[in-house]
C-alpha cells in the first residue's frame, strides 16, 4: 500500500544557518504577498486571473533589477509560496460554488506562521538534514525515515525551527485488527465516552488552554503595555509564542496517543459527523471546543485507521444518538445539553447521556 507520511524534527542551526532560515521564510512571505497584490490589481484592471506559473516567470524577470536579494535563497521558497497562493484562491472559489464560507486569501505578516517549503536535493543523515542552499543542518534527535522524500517544510515556532519531511512510502497491507468495535461520543465535560463491548470509559481531556489561560492573559496584558518596536516588546512576544507552542504541544500529544491506541486496538470505530465549524460560532462554547480539538481528533483517526487495519464509520450528523434509548430504542423529543442523566419513560432504564450516546453509535458498527 502506497501512503504519504510526514516526519517532523526540530533543527539545531548555528547562527549563520538561523539567518539563512529567516531569509528563506522572508522570501516566501514576500513572494506570497507580492503575488496576492498582483492578482488583485490584475483582476481590477483587466478582469482576468493569472496562475502560479505566470507569476513565477514574472517574478524571475524582476529579480535581477528589483529584488536581487532573492538570489541569496533557494528558488523553491518563492515558487512554492506562489503555488500555495494559487491553492488558496482555488479553495476560495470552490467555496463560492459550493456555498461554503472560505475566506479570501490574506496578506502574511512577519513573525506569524513563518515557514517555507523546499523541493529537490533533500538528504537525511543520522543527525543532520541537508536542504538546498542551506546545507547540512543538525537535528536535535536521531533521524530515521523510509521512502522517497517529496518536500521539506521548514517552520518557526516561537524561537525554534522545525522541518517536516513529506515522504511517499510503500508499506505492507495492514492486518485487520481483531479487537472489539467501539462507539465514541465526544463532549466538553469529558473529551470522549467510549463504549467497547461491555466496557465503558470516559476519557478526560488535558484542556491545556484552560489550564494556562490565566498565565496567558497576564502575559497578553503585559505585552500590550510594551512600547511598539522596543526590545522588551519583542521579548514579551517571544514569551507569548512559547506559551502558545506549549499549549499546542500538549493537545497534539494527547490526541496522537489516544488515536493511535484506538486505531491499533479497535476493529471498527464509530464517531459522529459533528459540524465543528458551525459549533464554534457559539461565543460561549467556542474556546472550549477549540481547546479539546474535535476536528483534529477525527482527522487523525481517518488516516490512522487505514494504516493499522481498523475501520472508521461516521454516523449521520442528524442521528439522534443522545436522545435515543439504547435499551428500547425510544427517541425523546427534547434533550437540552443541561441534562446529563435521564430515565427512559418507556422502559425505565436510567442513562448517562454520554455513555448512552456511545452505545447507540456502537450499534452502527455493523
Amino acid at each position: 500500500m502506497l501512503i504519504n507520511s510526514a516526519y517532523r524534527y526540530e533543527l539545531d542551526p548555528n547562527s549563520h544557518q538561523s539567518i539563512l532560515l529567516a531569509k528563506h521564510a522572508g522570501a516566501a512571505r514576500f513572494a506570497y504577498n507580492w503575488g496576492l497584490s498582483r492578482r488583485i490589481a490584475f483582476w481590477e484592471q483587466e478582469k482576468k486571473r493569472i496562475n502560479a506559473i505566470e507569476q513565477h516567470k514574472e517574478l524571475n524577470a524582476l529579480k535581477g533589477v528589483d529584488f536581487p536579494w532573492m538570489y541569496e535563497v533557494s528558488k523553491c521558497a518563492p515558487q512554492e509560496a506562489l503555488r500555495d497562493l494559487e491553492r488558496a484562491f482555488q479553495n476560495f472559489f470552490r467555496g463560492l460554488k459550493t456555498g461554503r464560507k472560505i475566506g479570501f486569501p490574506k496578506f502574511k505578516k512577519k513573525g506569524r506562521h513563518d515557514s517555507f517549503r523546499l523541493t529537490g536535493a533533500i538528504h537525511v543523515f543520522e543527525r543532520h538534514i541537508q536542504l538546498p542552499r542551506l546545507g547540512k543542518i543538525r537535528a536535535k534527535e536521531t533521524t530515521a525515515l523510509q521512502g522517497r522524500i517529496l518536500s521539506a517544510t521548514v517552520s518557526r515556532k516561537a524561537d525554534r525551527w522545525f522541518v517536516s519531511l513529506a515522504v511517499e512510502m510503500e508499506i505492507c497491507d495492514p492486518v485487520p485488527v481483531k479487537g472489539p468495535a467501539a462507539g465514541i461520543d465526544v463532549g466538553l465535560n469529558h473529551f470522549a465516552a467510549i463504549v467497547s463491548g461491555s466496557e465503558s470509559v470516559k476519557i478526560e481531556a488535558p484542556k491545556p488552554l484552560n489550564r494556562y489561560l490565566k498565565l496567558l492573559r497576564r502575559r497578553q496584558r503585559r505585552h500590550s503595555r510594551k512600547q511598539k518596536g522596543s526590545r522588551n516588546r519583542k521579548k514579551s512576544a517571544l514569551q507569548l509564542a512559547r506559551l502558545h507552542r506549549r499549549v499546542r504541544n500538549i493537545r497534539q500529544d494527547f490526541l496522537h496517543k489516544l488515536t493511535t491506541e484506538l486505531a491499533k486496538t479497535k476493529s471498527v470505530i464509530v464517531v459522529e459527523d459533528l459540524n465543528v465549524s458551525g459549533m464554534v460560532r457559539n461565543t460561549r462554547l467556542a474556546r472550549y471546543i477549540a481547546d479539546v480539538g474535535w476536528g483534529e481528533f477525527r482527522r487523525q483517526l481517518e488516516y490512522k485507521t487505514k494504516w493499522y487495519g481498523s475501520r472508521m464509520v461516521v454516523a449521520s450528523r442528524f442521528y439522534p444518538s443522545s436522545k435515543t434509548c439504547s435499551a428500547c430504542g425510544t427517541v425523546q423529543e427534547e434533550m437540552p445539553l443541561s441534562i446529563r442523566e435521564w430515565t427512559c419513560p418507556v422502559c425505565g432504564t436510567h442513562h448517562d447521556r454520554d455513555i448512552n450516546a456511545a452505545k447507540n453509535l456502537l450499534a452502527l458498527a455493523g
